[in-house]
């Protein structure tokens, strides 16, 4: 009877003039949570009557009302998406497949809409066939999107591979391949090279080809392939093409390891292992020594000092090695600085490093080197005074002060909030408190407020709020944590709650009715509260409130009447 009393509930918000969303996904979701509720009771006490007519109602139910929401709001991805992802979750293949030709049909312009089609025909359906129609069909439409060349070509070498098997598989059991069509160039990956061909004269850039390259590496059968894609390109290398794109040196100078663990022999020792990585290593450093020679930009610098850190982060029980990784990234990193071209990003890291290996003198340079060269960035001024703060420096005041007048106020709130965590814990109360004055943002009102009610108690507090009350901005969290600090109070007196909501209801009143139920329950629940104010106070939040938050302010003033709130 509550099922049916609530799914009648639901069907009726459905059946309306004026549709809602909300209500389609509503009665969905109520319908999913059902089928896992009677899915988990028949394993449970393993009861299976009625099983494909009980199930199969409601999932045809849910198709329908899936269907419905997707033509009402075909523009939806989210809802297309969530019906995809239902028809997966319940092996509804025969409607997937009509869902992705109607969301396709609806969608054409979105690539990753084909792509996860298409994986699902070759993954799932194992139709390489259906798979390659859908890339082709999205090719018309995309004739220049990169990533559906890329899936389309890992999607080619995916069967080529899984033909190869079957053949091996077929050859292993001495079985006649005669009725079987198994093509040399498939299995060799042509239809791949074929695709990679006709991507590269349509896409430009070292980005493509290397993603491609990628794919092509993770297939044992390739090296033809690999080699064309490095060497072929208009008579020249990829390396020589786009000499001036970080991405090629960065490719190069990795290829390195690559190469080097391919070519190395099987070895015993530890320290003949150390010996091989660190050979390695600086054969790629070499690449990108010469790569930030030939481009020298903050990108190739980047790519130059991303290899050291991951290098440095991977784990070695070698010290030896550890400390040549540190000693190479800490040099890059001045190397980079003294060329000014650093990225700001990357001065973070920087730091932190050098404060790990407990180079403190060092780390002050840096940052105030970094703060010079990026006067106006907010992020380094912080960073530097994080740095000043962890070290206990006697300079942190002064740096506050120049950061704040050298920025003038623009974006300064995190710079401020430092500041003043900073003074809670190392200056006087009256020093921390000259901080907070005047406080005009919101962040800095309720920290001044908690800060005042922890160090000057109750009286204090009210006058703080008092002042600060004379000038906005204001939040929501100013008014509920000043109404906090009252109730905590033995004596909390009505009248000053009923002046902090007047307050807060005066600045959002019109945008939240939680506020205005808890107007009511105070006065419900206060011993010195007035229930005959809650009609007023109800008949106030009607006229206020916009929009859906009238529906929503009174569904939970009836279950607060009901005594269910």
């Amino acid at each position: 009877r509550a099922v049916l009393r609530k799914a009648s509930a639901l069907e009726y918000k459905i059946q309306r003039r004026a549709l809602r969303k909300e209500d389609f996904i509503n009665y969905i979701q109520y319908e999913i949570n059902l089928l896992e509720l009677i899915k988990k009771r028949r394993a449970r006490i393993g009861y299976s009557f009625k099983k494909d007519e009980i199930e199969n109602s409601i999932l045809h139910r849910v198709h329908s009302l899936f269907n419905r929401a997707t033509g009402k709001w075909k523009e939806d991805i989210q809802l297309w998406l969530s019906h995809v992802a239902f028809c997966k979750q319940w092996n509804a293949k025969h409607q997937l497949s009509k869902v992705f030709s109607s969301m396709l049909a609806i969608h054409p312009n979105k690539p990753a809409l084909w792509i996860m089609a298409a994986k699902w025909e070759m993954e799932t359906q194992l139709s390489s066939e259906s798979a390659r129609h859908l890339f082709l069909r999205a090719l018309r439409f995309h004739p220049e999107c990169p990533k559906l060349y890329q899936e389309y070509f890992r999607m080619e070498l995916m069967h080529a591979e899984k033909q190869r098997k079957e053949k091996k598989e077929f050859e292993q059991a001495k079985m006649d391949l005669g009725e079987f069509n198994y093509s040399e160039e498939i299995l060799n990956g042509e239809m791949a090279r074929i695709i990679y061909r006709d991507a590269a004269q349509k896409i430009k850039g070292v980005e493509f080809h290397l993603a491609v390259l990628s794919i092509a590496k993770l297939f044992d059968f390739t090296q033809d392939l690999q080699k064309e894609i490095l060497e072929r390109h208009g008579g020249f290398s990829l390396q020589t093409k786009y000499a001036d794109d970080p991405l090629t040196w960065d490719y190069m100078a990795r290829r390195e390891l690559e190469m080097g663990s391919l070519q190395s022999a099987e070895h015993t020792t530890k320290q003949m292992k150390v010996s091989e990585m660190t050979q390695r290593e600086e054969r790629c450093c070499a690449v990108f020594e010469e790569a930030v020679r030939a481009v020298p930009r903050e990108d190739m610098w980047k790519c130059y000092i991303t290899f050291c850190l991951e290098r440095y982060n991977r784990k070695t029980n070698s010290e030896e090695l550890k400390q040549k990784r540190l000693e190479r990234t800490l040099s890059v990193f001045n190397k980079a600085h003294e060329a000014s071209l650093l990225p700001e990003a990357l001065y973070k890291q920087w730091l932190q490093l050098l404060l790990e290996s407990n180079l403190f003198e060092k780390a002050t340079e840096v940052a105030e080197a970094a703060t010079k060269r990026f006067s106006l960035s907010v992020e380094t001024w912080q960073i530097r005074l994080q740095v000043l703060i962890q070290l206990k420096s006697d300079s942190v005041t002064q740096c506050f002060e120049e950061a704040v007048k050298l920025m003038k106020s623009k974006g300064t709130l995190p710079l401020w909030t430092l500041w003043v965590e900073w003074s809670e814990g190392t200056n006087s109360k009256e020093d921390t408190e000259a901080l907070y004055q005047p406080a005009e943002s919101v962040t800095m009102k309720e920290k001044y407020l908690d800060w005042t009610y922890r160090n000057g108690g109750y009286k204090k507090v009210k006058r703080v709020f008092t002042s600060l009350c004379e000038n906005r901005p204001f939040s929501l969290d100013f008014f509920r944590k000043m109404i906090q600090i009252e109730k905590e109070q033995e004596s909390c007196k009505m009248l000053h709650l009923r002046e902090y909501y007047e307050r807060a209801l005066r600045e959002f009143g019109s945008t939240d009715s939680d506020l205005w139920l808890d107007y009511i329950k105070e006065e419900l629940s206060h011993p010195q509260g007035k229930p005959e104010n809650c009609g007023s106070i109800h008949w106030r939040a009607m006229k206020m409130l916009q929009g859906d938050l009238v529906e929503d302010f009174v569904s939970k003033y009836t279950l607060l009447q009901t005594g269910h709130l």
